[in-house]
């Protein structure tokens, strides 16, 4: 899986486990910088279950953030 196939598919899971329009998700992960954290830790991360990577955004979110 590409580098922008595994960001785009991070982001559809995550809409969807949430509940919550794709676009709004994009723009939440631009501004929180998960985005760019899932582009420099693609190595570690496209390893993982996305159980695992879901978990690792809520973890980022709840904390504010990077």
């Amino acid at each position: 899986m590409s580098r922008l196939s595994f960001k785009a598919f991070c982001i559809e899971l995550y809409a969807d486990t949430k509940a919550i329009p794709s676009n709004e998700v994009y723009t939440l992960f631009e501004q929180k910088g998960i985005i760019k954290m899932l582009d420099e830790d693609y190595e570690i991360l496209h390893g993982h279950g996305f159980e695992y990577v879901i978990y690792e955004i809520d973890s980022i979110l709840t904390n504010g953030g990077l």
